[in-house]
């Protein structure tokens, strides 16, 4: 044992000086194997209609994509949107208007939707459309979500989503993504930044 020792601590010594002096970790960008969202336009249905993300040019507008039976992920995210547009002065709260896409169309009603949103703020929008429409406006905006089966469950089903939240210039173009659970000062910061003056 005595003298396996000394051989251990060479190789130990050795390996050592090869990772700070030669080692070349290769960098991995996650965005090199993903294209980066392209954003656009769409229409989707609410309770009082059809809506069109041109209907708010001139708005900065707030995109988050969920369901109405999500157990934390969407109040998370919803009740913090809706903290920082209680902040805003009615001015403010005028430029911007915010989204909540279903990905679970199967489920969600549009009335269901109307009552969902509403309870964390009136000014939010509860919108959806048919899977496919649904999917295809997912892919463009890099939304990732997918039908999750639990047969022990009371709702038959859970869904597994991102949970960015999109933010839409007035000009209707996507400029910026808030992360998961982003505090209600991020949010208004970003409604600021992008607002007409």
């Amino acid at each position: 044992m005595k003298k396996l020792l000394p051989i251990v601590i060479v190789l130990l010594l050795s390996a050592c000086i090869y990772v700070l002096f030669f080692w070349q970790p290769i960098e991995h960008n996650v965005l090199d194997s993903y294209a980066e969202p392209e954003g656009g336009g769409f229409t989707l249905q609410t309770s009082s209609g059809a809506i069109s993300l041109k209907d708010f040019r001139g708005k900065v507008t707030l995109l988050y994509f969920g369901y109405t039976m999500c157990p934390d992920i969407c109040p998370t995210n919803l009740s913090l949107m809706a903290n920082a547009l209680s902040q805003l002065t009615d001015k403010e709260l005028a430029q911007v208007q915010g989204i909540f896409i279903s990905v679970d169309p199967e489920r969600d009603t549009m009335e269901r939707l109307t009552e969902y949103v509403h309870y964390f703020h009136p000014s939010l929008l509860g919108a959806s459309a048919t899977p496919e429409v649904i999917k295809e406006l997912a892919d463009r905006y890099g939304v990732a979500y997918q039908k999750v089966v639990q047969e022990d469950s009371a709702t038959n089903y859970v869904v597994d989503h991102s949970s960015e939240t999109y933010v839409v210039d007035p000009q209707g173009k996507l400029v910026e993504r808030l992360s998961h659970a982003a505090p209600p000062k991020e949010i208004i910061a970003a409604i600021k930044k992008y607002s007409i003056k």
